[in-house]
């Protein structure tokens, strides 16, 4: 009887607490494998979260794997994943309310959109830039329902890695739509034109 209650007490210890990692450490490894994978996705590009062939794929979910060590180190124990967990997702709140209050810093780290493709006209540099292709980005144009990039007016891929992309039919609508009003406004100005002339006519 008393074995079986040592045996018990040895297996929760094991599985809730182990110490020989530090508390400390538990808390300082999280922390700095997330500043550091930051910065690598930063370093490498838009690319790696667009994720626009199966390789990059491969890559985000291959991290996940090799960091795992590095956070958790050769604590096994819930206590020590709960501590990790809670870690990370304390330094992820803290790193966006900071980068929230500073809108200057928040661009410098994320970095700012790029343009692929503007009026029409594909941006070679930009692409070899992001290290994007041309047929990549097609794939991703006949995702958001463009047979051709023929028929885009301007592609931007954001910090995140998302595409916004503008139809060319799109930009023709808007044009018209600018024109209509305007010709509105102008008959608008000629009426009340002809109501001041006909007033001081009748005054």
């Amino acid at each position: 009887m008393t074995f079986d209650v040592f045996l018990v007490g040895e297996l929760l210890s094991s599985s809730f607490l182990n110490p020989s990692i530090s508390i400390f450490e538990k808390m300082l490894r999280p922390a700095i494998v997330y500043l550091f994978l930051v910065l690598l996705l930063r370093i490498f590009g838009k690319r790696e979260l667009a994720q626009l062939n199966p390789f990059d794929l491969v890559v985000l979910l291959s991290l996940s794997n090799t960091v795992q060590n590095a956070i958790i180190g050769e604590d096994n124990s819930l206590t020590g994943g709960l501590i990790g967990a809670s870690t990370l997702c304390a330094v992820n709140y803290l790193v966006v309310r900071f980068l929230f209050k500073h809108r200057r810093l928040e661009r410098i780290i994320e970095g700012k959109p790029t343009v692929l493709i503007r009026n029409g006209e594909i941006q070679r540099d930009a692409l070899q830039k992001e290290l994007l292709t041309e047929s990549e980005l097609a794939t991703m144009a006949h995702r958001q329902g463009f047979s051709k990039l023929s028929e885009i007016e301007q592609c931007t891929i954001e910090p995140d890695g998302t595409f916004s992309i503008e139809g060319k039919e799109l930009r023709q609508a808007d044009r018209y739509h600018s024109e209509l009003i305007g010709r509105l406004e102008r008959l608008e100005r000629m009426i009340e034109k002809r109501l001041e002339a006909e007033k001081r006519a009748k005054d």
